[in-house]
């Protein structure tokens, strides 16, 4: 039986003399299809997650945390997790990706950032993976193996290898020197639905324990939609002083919280290359590509402001055949 008559008996059954139409919602980078369910008085979210490719568990697992959180996320309706099928309830299909302009902007951060405070308030250690040196050195290790070798088809050369792992471990005790907490992992515009209550948050099912920056990178280094840095200033400060009211483990001096915010940024943006590469030549997901520019000139600009980083700057301007950047030479 194919997959798409096994959704429509397995829907059938959950929804005893029901006639609804069943219509693409959307699809993201994993596996995962989204199919919304529309009846005459009501929709529904049906993900199809197939077993061999992906596990409904953590999702189902996460989406009971964030709830018991205080954040609105997809309520689990009917689940069939052999199979790969969930029913949720549906979070609308207005994402902050569309709805953000000049004039909406701060009030939908101002609401991303509130849940975010509710989700980091909640954290536990032990009830989800730990971000660890192991996992977020894996991360980077796909921007050498996808970004650099099979997207731009460059050999590093020794010295160039030696600023990569070099820069990594920099990278990382930046990252891991900073209190931990939940994070959602990719925690950003395509990712939070305008809804009621505002925001609706989808696609945690990879929430781990990690550095209190990373959401915060994610929601303002997004890599689909910029702001100035002024903004950004003012929307991560903002976070900056609700979270000490609310007694998070934010560092006292504001200066160096935006320190670790960057540095956090530089983590994901070396990552999401190796990713959106990946996606491309492995998956076929051309869609990604027009996405990259932005991403590297996210990565460019921190790796510009910080010393310790003007060798990893070096080395983009290297791969890119740019002139050295003014201020650095080889």
């Amino acid at each position: 039986m194919s997959r798409t008559l096994s959704i429509d008996d397995w829907l059938h059954a959950r929804l005893p003399g029901r006639s609804y139409g069943l219509t693409s919602a959307s699809e993201d980078a994993s596996f995962r299809r989204y199919f919304r369910v529309t009846s005459a008085d009501d929709t529904w979210i049906l993900m199809d997650a197939p077993p061999e490719r992906e596990d409904c568990r953590p999702f189902v697992a996460v989406a009971k945390l964030f709830a018991a959180a205080g954040v609105h996320v997809p309520r689990v309706l009917a689940e069939d997790l052999d199979n790969g099928y969930l029913l949720l309830s549906d979070l609308g299909s207005t994402t902050y990706l569309q709805a953000l302009d000049e004039a909406s902007a701060d009030a939908l951060y101002r609401a991303a950032n509130e849940a975010l405070l509710r989700i980091q308030l909640a954290s536990r250690p032990g009830a989800l993976p730990e971000y660890d040196h192991a996992l977020l050195l894996r991360e980077l290790r796909l921007f050498p193996d996808w970004y650099i070798a099979k997207h731009l088809g460059v050999t590093l050369d020794p010295a160039q290898i030696r600023t990569i792992d070099e820069t990594f471990e920099l990278i990382l005790a930046s990252n891991l020197a900073q209190p931990q907490v939940y994070v959602h992992r990719d925690y950003h515009s395509r990712n939070l639905m305008v809804s009621e209550p505002n925001p609706g948050i989808l696609d945690f099912q990879d929430a781990v324990h990690g550095p209190i920056t990373y959401d915060l990178a994610s929601l303002y280094k997004d890599a689909y939609v910029a702001w100035s840095e002024e903004r950004v200033i003012d929307w991560v400060v903002r976070y900056w002083e609700a979270a000490r009211r609310a007694g998070l483990p934010v560092d006292q001096d504001c200066g160096a919280f935006y320190r670790d915010f960057e540095w956090m940024g530089v983590q994901r943006h070396i990552k999401v290359l190796g990713i959106f590469a990946r996606l491309y030549h492995r998956d076929g997901k051309d869609r990604y590509l027009r996405d990259m520019p932005l991403v590297m000139r996210y990565l460019r600009s921190a790796c510009a402001r910080y010393t310790e980083l003007a060798p990893m700057l070096r080395l983009l301007d290297q791969l890119e055949r740019r002139k050295p950047t003014a201020g650095f030479t080889f």
